[in-house]
């Protein structure tokens, strides 16, 4: 039997998913598939590439990011030791840090440096990478940007043809990231979304469904991660993909378990077919009530119309029969 692929938690989701008029999206893992790999390194050390992505991968591996798959791909491909990691640390919406060998390594985004107070002299190579779609991996050591690593991600194949199709629907789109904002915008244009938020943290994810339910937006929000959890659940339907994390699908109260963003599109359809039905089925109720009621206790007795109860109670089962069949039309559907 063929499914949809659309795990619904609760039965208020059908009546509400019509609603919806702004869905977020968060971007790698959602928009793309999350699988990562390195494409370029900017190798500021005097260590080789190999030996560099060596102790990148050994505190990556420890991370659940899927960035962190990217690294750890690279050193089971080349076939390269995982070292041992110290004092292992998740800064979230920034990135991790680890010491091995007793040198401590951060390992994020532009604004880990802030952060740590770092300045960042390499703006220039961020955004040359940036500009050819790469989410950027700082790489510290004792305080010292040693590398820019760009990892490349691909865009889920139907992601352009659904976010049309939901602009047709006058549904906003609205890409919501913790990544760099030049590549965020890349992915996006090509994609066909126009509003675009990036270098977010988890918090102001929140903040920003909040601020968009605050302007009477009915908002979805679609993300796979750990730091898209608590915007999940303050949307007013959270959705995640299958592949994402544990936390995130709790968080959720829609799962897509064919990982396939079409079905976004066919959640909202069903959800409108659903009120559909229901106001069918409700219009039936009350006809053959209003009708068969009155003829049934003899109101209509003076003008030599008349119908036994019998009658009336089969009419009765009919109008029951006529519900159900008009709403196994949702199933053909």
């Amino acid at each position: 039997m063929q499914t949809t692929g659309i795990l619904i938690k609760k039965s208020e989701i059908l009546e509400n998913a019509q609603k919806v008029n702004t869905i977020v999206f968060d971007k790698t893992g959602t928009l793309t598939y999350g699988t990562l790999k390195i494409a370029e390194i900017k190798n500021y050390s005097n260590m080789s590439d190999e030996k560099l992505l060596q102790l990148v991968g050994s505190i990556e591996s420890k991370s659940s990011h899927p960035i962190g798959k990217a690294f750890t791909d690279y050193l089971k491909d080349n076939k390269l030791e995982t070292l041992q990691v110290k004092e292992f640390g998740n800064v979230s919406g920034f990135g991790i840090i680890g010491r091995i060998d007793e040198q401590k390594f951060i390992i994020g985004n532009s604004k880990i440096l802030e952060n740590y107070k770092i300045k960042n002299i390499y703006e220039k190579d961020e955004k040359e990478l940036a500009a050819e779609g790469n989410s950027i991996v700082y790489v510290v050591q004792n305080e010292q940007i040693i590398a820019l690593i760009g990892v490349n991600d691909i865009v889920r194949e139907n992601s352009k043809e659904v976010i049309s199709k939901l602009n047709n629907k006058n549904i906003d789109t609205i890409m919501l990231t913790g990544d760099n904002k030049d590549t965020a915008e890349k992915i996006a244009k090509d994609i066909g979304i126009t509003q675009v938020i990036a270098n977010v943290l988890p918090n102001e994810k929140t903040n920003i469904i909040k601020k968009l339910k605050q302007e009477n937006k009915y908002v979805m929000m679609c993300g796979d991660g750990i730091n898209d959890s608590p915007a999940l659940a303050t949307a007013d339907i959270g959705v995640s993909v299958k592949s994402g994390t544990d936390i995130a699908i709790d968080s959720s109260d829609v799962i897509l378990t064919k990982n396939d963003l079409y079905s976004i599109l066919n959640l909202i359809d069903i959800s409108k077919r659903t009120i559909i039905i229901i106001k069918q089925n409700l219009f039936w109720a009350f006809f053959y009530n209003a009708l068969m009621i009155p003829i049934a206790i003899g109101i209509l007795k003076p003008v030599a119309i008349s119908i036994s109860p019998m009658v009336a109670s089969l009419s009765m089962v009919f109008s029951s029969i006529t519900v159900i069949l008009n709403t196994l039309r949702l199933k053909k559907k």
